[in-house]
């Protein structure tokens, strides 16, 4: 890493007489119309909006966390009109000329066999894939999306510092710049013909679509399956896979979501296997199938090769592609294009040295630090400055350089351009404030800037988005390497001309999309994760009133002979939920340490905050910004709550009732703010299927006591199930058996009963299934009719006492049935397997 400051590049703002450029002027006036101090509140709003809806708000984790953080800064950075159609020409030929070289590397490999490119840089490169190669005849592979790190250097030309064709990441960064600067700043937009981004966007959807093969409604689809595969939400870059996936109208697909069979990739659906026609990676090549690539591969799709050569499937870009970001390229690229395109290179790159070459060694060796040193092959490394080394470290550097020379490239050390940027009053990379911007001035400080461009292709013609990336960069920052985690970016303007046109995408035929309200196609993994979030925050629910409850009767002291009866239940039910062991139950003491553990690490109510926290993040792109916002914001109260707890039975009950305002806040989302379709049919699922094992347990234990001393039992039931005024507002008399028991368990108006949640799985899973499947249903509707016909008999007993005392066992069985329903639904629906049978010893013989 260079921790050199950087050299002073020249001036964005002015040309090389010192005049402002024409296409800088809207900008800085719409800053100066700030007013002072105006310019420091704009970017104060601005960092707020990224760390509540932009990309801190997206990422899972990130709230908080500055080093997952990306700021934007105010002040945009302008691209004249013909100037960025010069880039755009430019990136279109790079992108021609290392399709070809692609497509000849995987195929005849000719520039080998003639001595156009060295074999230590495609061999020994960890990005060619041998399985891709083929001399047969196959179609050229895909390269559909590029980008280019670009540099402007003193002669005011810029320079393609590393191209990037493996998933090149920033688009949905860009993307975020873009509409929260529109919303923070409307002022700078209105003095300026800023070209919007949409319509690349339209042009890369029409060229995913392009690529499918063509379908027709009589063959059972009408429409391309395709999808985005990304590593999952611990990428740091998931963010931006969330993003892409909406703005191009695929789904979001991690490994496990997919399957091949017999040659073909299919997307694990709730209602079975989805074709996939194009799969758009954001994996390195080499882990997309573990089967004939890296066998260690936990994201990759094992087949996935197989169904790519038999033309099932499109991946793009190509899992080989990643051997051309090798740094080393860069010096052969303007022989290449002469050769393969008989062009000269428009866009040049970075002056660039392969040390294989003797020549190339000894220029570099004879002034070192005019150069940077980069990994020959591996384009996502940092640069090494020899001018910032010591003299021992440059030594031992050489002797590197003599022994293995071809493992390196050479780049010249350009000081990239500087533009204004806002840095708060003593706060700055090191530099003065520039004095050019009016108004605001000292908020302003020119900082280095690396621009990132992108440019799509769909077979016939290549578009660069008009926009970009434009990274800030600190005195210790690395002009090359892959896209860090967090930092400062600028959002791109390509001003149009005024007489140009908005020509967008001509629209691949496609049939009329059917109007449709099922939820077959919401993948199984996600299904899944949704269903668990409801079980948590419904585990978690009943665990805080239950801690709740205990600590009310812990505050109390002294216990009447009534309240040490209804205490003894309430201890079984701990017992039961695991919260406590019977040896706590004897000692005021022993329980209040034991209620004290639920929050540490292992206890309860932590494990269920740490299992909540990872569901959500896992669900984020099935919520909008504001429902993840309130989920996350309540469940970070939460979790600060429990582990300020220490040792204060105050600060527990305080806790818990946090906790209960989590759950209830997620119970209003999802019944004001989620369609009910796949995620919230699943989730209520899962809140619905919890509470009534919950329900069912608590009763068995509640009721297990003589018939003279049910009462307490009853009243604990009320209590737990958050059904006291309920009864008292139905009954306004004493609490008799058959009247709670209607409330608690056959009521199918109490949302908290028995009965509802047995109703509610019920219409749910006739929902889920849509006709095709009606057993588990059915199971529901059995459950019920028991649960209610246990009132029932109750109710019509000489003694309700008597008839109440002898439930539990009956109630332990209802439990039960409600578990097994779980698993059946989980082995239904999530992991796609077929019913279980049970065999008979005349079935194994046979």
């Amino acid at each position: 890493m260079n921790d050199a400051p950087f050299a002073t590049g020249i001036d964005e703002m002015v040309d090389g007489q010192g005049r402002l450029r024409p296409h800088w002027r809207p900008v800085l006036g719409g800053v100066a119309l700030l007013g002072d101090g105006g310019l420091a509140e704009r970017a104060r709003r601005l960092d707020l909006a990224f760390e509540e809806e932009g990309v801190a708000a997206v990422l899972p984790g990130a709230a908080g966390d500055a080093s997952r953080i990306w700021h934007c800064d105010p002040v945009p950075l302008p691209l004249a009109g013909a100037e960025f159609a010069a880039l755009e020409a430019g990136l279109a030929q790079r992108a021609r000329l290392l399709a070809a070289i692609l497509a000849d590397l995987y195929g005849s490999q000719r520039l080998l066999a003639e001595g156009a490119l060295p074999p230590a840089l495609v061999f020994a490169n960890p990005g060619f894939l041998r399985p891709c190669h083929s001399t047969a005849p196959l179609p050229p592979p895909d390269l559909q999306l590029c980008a280019a790190d670009l540099l402007r250097g003193p002669d005011g030309t810029w320079r393609v510092l590393a191209d990037r064709v493996a998933g090149p990441s920033g688009l949905g960064l860009a993307q975020e710049n873009r509409r929260l600067l529109g919303r923070v700043l409307p002022e700078l937009f209105r003095g300026a013909e800023v070209a919007p981004l949409r319509p690349f966007f339209d042009f890369w959807q029409d060229a995913l679509y392009r690529l499918a093969p063509r379908l027709s409604p009589s063959g059972g689809r009408a429409y391309p399956g395709i999808a985005l595969l990304s590593p999952g939400t611990e990428d740091p870059l998931w963010y931006e896979h969330m993003l892409l996936s909406r703005a191009l109208g695929s789904a979001l697909v991690e490994g496990a979501d997919l399957t091949v069979r017999s040659g073909v990739v299919f997307l694990k659906t709730l209602k079975g296997l989805q074709q996939i026609d194009v799969l758009l990676r954001r994996l390195p090549g080499a882990a997309l199938d573990p089967l004939e690539l890296q066998s260690n591969s936990a994201n990759g799709v094992v087949g996935l090769m197989t169904a790519m050569r038999e033309g099932a499937v499109r991946v793009v870009n190509h899992p080989g592609a990643d051997l051309l970001e090798a740094p080393a390229l860069a010096a052969f690229l303007p022989a290449l294009c002469r050769r393969l395109l008989s062009e000269e290179l428009r866009l040049p790159s970075v002056g660039t040295l392969w040390l294989g070459d003797p020549a190339a060694l000894a220029r570099v060796l004879a002034a070192p630090e005019s150069w940077l040193l980069r990994p020959a092959l591996d384009g996502g490394a940092p640069a090494l400055a020899p001018a910032a080394l010591t003299a021992e470290a440059r030594s031992a550097l050489e002797t590197r350089l003599r022994h293995r020379p071809w493992d390196y490239a050479a780049t010249e050390a350009l000081a990239p351009s500087v533009a204004p940027s806002f840095t708060p009053p003593g706060i700055g990379p090191g530099n003065t404030p520039s004095g050019n911007a009016p108004g605001n001035s000292m908020s302003l400080a020119p900082r280095p800037l690396i621009l990132r461009l992108f440019i799509a292709g769909n077979g016939a013609a290549w578009r660069a988005m008009p926009g970009g990336l434009a990274r800030l960069l600190e005195p210790a920052d690395i002009l090359a390497g892959r896209l860090p985690a967090s930092g400062v970016a600028k959002d791109v303007w390509v001003l149009a001309e005024e007489d140009s046109d908005l020509v967008g995408p001509t629209q691949a035929p496609l049939p009329p999309v059917s109007i449709r309200r099922t939820v077959g196609e919401l993948p199984s993994r996600v299904a899944d994760d949704c269903f668990w979030l409801g079980r948590y925050v419904e585990r978690l629910e009943d665990t805080a009133r239950l801690v709740r409850a205990a600590l009310a009767r812990i505050e109390r002291g002294r216990s009447l002979p009534r309240e040490y009866v209804e205490r003894q239940s309430l201890d079984r039910v701990l017992i039961e939920a695991q919260l406590i062991d019977r040896d706590a139950a004897a000692s005021p003491a022993a329980l209040a340490a034991q209620l004290l553990a639920v929050v540490r690490a292992g206890g309860a109510v932590h494990t269920c905050l740490e299992a909540l926290t990872r569901l959500t993040e896992r669900t984020r792109d099935r919520l909008t910004s504001d429902m993840y916002a309130a989920f996350t914001q309540s469940l970070r109260a939460a979790r600060a709550e429990a582990g300020r707890v220490g040792r204060s039975l105050d600060a527990l009950s305080h806790a818990m009732s946090t906790s209960l305002r989590f759950s209830t806040i997620v119970a209003g989302i999802a019944a004001e703010n989620m369609v009910r379709g796949g995620p919230w049919l699943f989730l209520e699922l899962g809140r619905r299927l919890e509470r009534a094992h919950a329900v069912a347990r608590l009763a068995a234990q509640a009721l297990a006591e003589p018939p003279v001393r049910i009462e307490t039992g009853l009243t604990l039931m009320l209590d737990l199930c958050d059904s006291a005024i309920a009864y008292r507002a139905r009954y306004l008399t004493l609490v008799q058996p058959a009247p709670v028991l209607d409330l608690v368990l056959a009521d199918e108006a109490n949302p908290r009963s028995l009965a509802f949640q047995l109703v509610a799985i019920r219409r749910l899973l006739g929902d889920i299934a849509a006709g095709a499947e009606t057993s588990l249903a059915e199971e529901a509707a059995a459950l019920l009719e028991e649960a209610q016909s246990l009132v029932a008999r109750v109710s019509a007993g000489a003694d309700q006492g008597i008839e109440a005392a002898v439930l539990p066992p009956r109630l332990a069985e209802i439990g039960a049935r409600i578990g097994a329903l779980s698993d059946r639904l989980s082995r239904r629906y999530f992991a796609l397997l077929p019913a279980a049978q049970a065999l008979g010893f005349g079935e194994l013989a046979a």
